[in-house]
């Protein structure tokens, strides 16, 4: 869905790429939509339009002529939370580790579909509004963050306090991929960085308890090699 041009100002994008087939390829694909953009060629512009354009969303390539996209993030996220979208032409776990720890919300290798990106992009806007309440709703699932209940179809779960802390650590970027690094440091500390069997028997057991079938999950989504991502829904 394009954002409301009438009841509603359109959703500003800043899209970061020294390619000029990909920013009129952009240009012209999102603007169709009613989104507003601002087109950056290198890592230094990006920064300086972040501050003065007030995107609500960056489009971001790694392969920047100045610096790499990993460091623009870096340097973004020392004073901004605007969400950001990597497409880049990278396909290796790691560089997609690197990115999402580095503050990425999301990642999508290129080429990619039109239809795809328009789809992570409300995501990621929707996310910034959803999580701006203290209650987040995704489907049949509610999290109250202010009494910390977690309710399934109307009827309270209970979970054990690691469990919560997961839960809630997802429901803060719900819509964004969280690194297994990110979830155990912030979890259970440094000593854990290296103990991923920990959190996925943790997962295991939160998602016998809110996912209608474990063995295909409906909210908490496996990114292979990266983390998991709790999903949206309307």
């Amino acid at each position: 869905m394009a954002p409301d041009k009438q009841s509603s100002p359109p959703s500003r994008i800043l899209v970061v790429d020294d390619e000029i087939t990909i920013q009129k390829f952009l240009r012209s694909i999102l603007s169709s939509e009613g989104f507003t953009l601002q087109i950056a060629d290198n890592g230094v512009a990006a920064l300086t339009a972040t501050a003065m354009f007030k995107p609500d969303l960056v489009l971001l390539d790694l392969g920047l002529p100045d610096m790499d996209g990993i460091e623009v993030i870096r340097r973004m996220r020392e004073w901004s939370t605007v969400p950001i979208i990597v497409l880049s032409v990278r396909e290796r776990e790691d560089d997609k580790v690197l990115a999402l720890d580095a503050g990425a919300d999301d990642y999508l290798s290129k080429p990619f579909g039109m239809a795809e990106l328009l789809a992570r992009i409300r995501v990621a806007l929707r996310r910034v509004v959803q999580t701006a309440e203290p209650l987040f709703k995704s489907g049949e699932l509610e999290v109250d963050l202010a009494s910390r209940r977690v309710a399934l179809r109307g009827a309270d779960m209970a979970l054990t306090p690691t469990e919560y802390d997961i839960l809630r650590l997802l429901v803060s970027y719900a819509g964004k991929v969280v690194t297994l690094n990110q979830i155990l440091k912030q979890v259970w500390g440094d000593a854990y960085i290296d103990q991923p069997q920990v959190l996925r028997v943790n997962i295991s057991n939160l998602r016998h308890k809110l996912e209608p079938d474990p063995s295909r999950p409906r909210y908490i989504i496996t990114e292979p090699g990266v983390g998991y991502k709790l999903r949206i829904i309307d």
